[in-house]
């Protein structure tokens, strides 16, 4: 009879056992899900801000003189004295690899002109 009863708690410890991992996994998924679901939300709102920042009061250059990019900075802004490269950033993002380096090229003045006529 102890035998029986050992075996049933035993069969119970695993079912139960089973559905806690079942939970697990569960729960696991949806977290994932809801991770995805919140930095795909933070890119769409970053490209969102890209494209309204030039016409806002905290943009310091006249937005006509801007042209978006995209890639690797966000655009370039011709002023009468200077040609700016813009990254808009928002929250806690930071510059990429290759926004670095241009930013690198940028301040050590490597930044040329190339003109390539066709006739």
């Amino acid at each position: 009879m102890f035998e029986l009863i050992f075996i049933a708690i035993i069969i119970i410890l695993i079912i139960a056992l089973m559905l806690i991992l079942k939970l697990f996994f569960s729960m696991k998924a949806e977290y994932n899900s809801l991770l995805f679901s919140k930095q795909s939300q933070s890119v769409k709102y970053g490209q969102l801000t890209e494209q309204w920042l030039p016409f806002s009061k905290n943009f310091p250059f006249n937005s006509q003189n801007f042209r978006f990019i995209g890639k690797p900075v966000d655009g370039v802004v011709f002023e009468e004295d200077k040609i700016v490269f813009v990254e808009f950033k928002t929250n806690k993002s930071h510059l990429s690899d290759s926004q670095k380096k241009v930013k690198e090229l940028a301040k050590n003045k490597k930044v040329e002109w190339f003109e390539l006529r066709v006739e």
